[in-house]
């Protein structure tokens, strides 16, 4: 290959790099889903070999009105920023939920632009049961479908395995 093509070649990658960087960390991403605490809808066994990778949306996941109950999502922890956790939003602003140990009130109003989010692992979750509601300017993006391994394409991540019915009133 000559210099010029070489040349070529060269600037037009470098020219696309802030795209994909744009892209990547604004619209969408892939993410790698450690831990148990989404078992079995994310990391269904116990084998680290078989890590779930998924498609991350992140395009307006900060606005809370684009949330839903059993979104599945990434967030920053509220304790530590530089920790992302995985898991799935049980209620949302203005709505009341049912808190467990070691919460310490039984009964939770979520506020304005929050979100109260628990794993599907319900004993091996650090969760809003430990930290209270999170700010919905924490999330990372929703996890939209699970893209590795290919034995686990077609998951559906709307089916919650979690605590069901955390909420005290259901809203109309």
């Amino acid at each position: 290959m000559s210099s010029n093509k070489a040349l070529k070649y060269s600037l037009i990658t470098l020219t696309w790099i802030p795209v994909v960087m744009t892209v990547n960390d604004n619209v969408c991403h892939v993410a790698k889903i450690e831990g148990s605490s989404m078992r079995p809808t994310l990391n269904a066994s116990d084998n680290s070999v078989s890590t779930d990778w998924v498609f991350l949306w992140k395009l307006n996941c900060r606005a809370a009105h684009n949330l839903r109950r059993n979104d599945v999502i990434l967030f920053k922890s509220p304790m530590d920023p530089s920790k992302t956790f995985c898991k799935r939003i049980k209620a949302i602003q203005y709505d009341a939920v049912q808190a467990r140990h070691p919460y310490p009130r039984s009964v939770v109003n979520i506020p304005r632009n929050h979100l109260w989010v628990e794993g599907d692992n319900v004993y091996h979750s650090v969760d809003s049961n430990n930290f209270g509601p999170i700010s919905a300017g924490l999330v990372v993006g929703k996890a939209i479908k699970v893209i590795w391994p290919p034995s686990r394409w077609g998951a559906d991540l709307q089916l919650s395995t979690g605590r069901p019915n955390v909420l005290t009133v259901r809203p109309e």
